[in-house]
């Protein structure tokens, strides 16, 4: 299987580079998306995009935007998920496809185990809206508050409103429901709500962030978020710390700038505005959404993924192939996995770094 195509066709990597390296310095406004890519991927990813005073973009920025949000405009209550393994005697689960998203959460907060919290203590666990046959955890007695996706944000509402003592319009079986929800919050010493943004939107996160203020007068109460997919988590700090921005961020004037609509990655494609684009998803191949758009596409990503249309560069997977430093979700912080099955296969610095060694000498160093 060739490490390179060019429509369909093997070409060599050399050939590839150099074709890349045309395509891009061609472009008026060139947009680096996906960023599926560990740290020093996401570092030359974004070098790139303000070399070529273009634009970047990550596959699940609406993810990672949608709870940064929430911390720009109000505040956020979070901590690690070791603190909560240790310290929550109540956990509340919100949304469905918990596990989907991240696939150890069960294992890693330990909810069939006890809590230490002043002595032993059984963790108490509450679901609102899980998925049909979704809380059926091994060892776990989960306490669940059904809605569907389209009831959720009402009854997240709802069930903020009882921790505050405000009325609700809901059937007297559902607000004892509710209230008995409420009162087993209230009543925690330290309770932890666990969500995953990809499944929620800014607004739900800003009611439930609403509810763990209001609960912090009286009790403990804090959030454990899970991150977007391909190191999205990753990808946004390591974008902060080099731009003062997150994802969907352009250079096009010389310097960073962040709006969260101009730099979307499916609208500058679609509007024309993005003439070449250069799409990394280094983890599963995820394809670009507008991979059907006639815009001259560069696409990094594992063998195997080679898109019909465009050029393609295959690279390895971070910590798998080679060894990559990337967000843990279990740790919050960022580790170092070694590679568990090393290959001979470019990492995604190394095929921008080999793109960029292609460029002509009058694009800007």
């Amino acid at each position: 299987m060739s490490n390179a195509t060019l429509d369909g066709k093997s070409i060599s990597s050399e050939d590839a580079y150099e074709q890349a390296a045309k395509i891009l310095q061609a472009a008026n406004f060139p947009l680096v998306a996906g960023l599926g890519a560990d740290v020093a991927g996401a570092k030359a990813a974004i070098l790139l995009a303000e070399r070529l005073r273009g634009a970047f973009d990550h596959l699940a920025s609406r993810d990672s935007l949608a709870d940064l949000e929430v911390v720009r405009s109000a505040g956020i209550f979070v901590t690690t998920p070791n603190e909560a393994r240790v310290r929550a005697d109540l956990v509340l689960l919100v949304g469905p496809g918990l596990a989907g998203y991240w696939p150890a959460i069960f294992d890693r907060l330990a909810l069939d185990k006890e809590t230490v919290h002043g002595g032993k203590t059984k963790r108490r666990v509450l679901w609102v809206g899980p998925k049909r046959g979704e809380a059926k955890i091994e060892g776990v007695e989960v306490e669940t508050i059904p809605a569907t996706e389209a009831e959720l944000p009402g009854v997240l509402a709802a069930l903020r409103a009882r921790v505050g003592g405000r009325p609700v319009a809901l059937s007297a079986a559902a607000a004892k429901k509710l209230d008995a929800a409420a009162d087993a919050l209230k009543s925690a010493r330290f309770g932890v709500a666990v969500w995953a943004a990809a499944g929620l939107d800014t607004l739900m996160v800003e009611m439930l962030q609403g509810m763990i203020t209001e609960l912090n007068a009286t009790t403990r109460f804090t959030g454990v978020p899970i991150g977007g997919r391909a190191d999205a988590t990753g990808v946004l700090q390591t974008s902060a710390w080099m731009t003062g921005f997150p994802p969907r961020t352009g250079f096009g004037r010389g310097y960073p700038e962040h709006d969260t609509w101009r730099f979307e990655a499916s609208r500058l494609v679609e509007s024309g505005e993005a003439d070449a684009a250069l799409w990394i998803s280094a983890y599963d191949g995820e394809p670009p959404p507008w991979e059907a758009a006639d815009i001259p596409l560069i696409t990094l990503g594992p063998p195997g993924s080679a898109p019909k249309r465009g050029l393609f560069i295959a690279v390895g997977k971070p910590g798998e192939n080679y060894d990559a430093v990337e967000f843990a979700q279990e740790t919050s912080s960022m580790v170092l996995r070694r590679a568990s099955a090393p290959a001979e296969l470019p990492s995604v610095a190394q095929a921008i770094a080999a793109i960029s060694a292609k460029f002509s000498e009058d694009l800007p160093c």
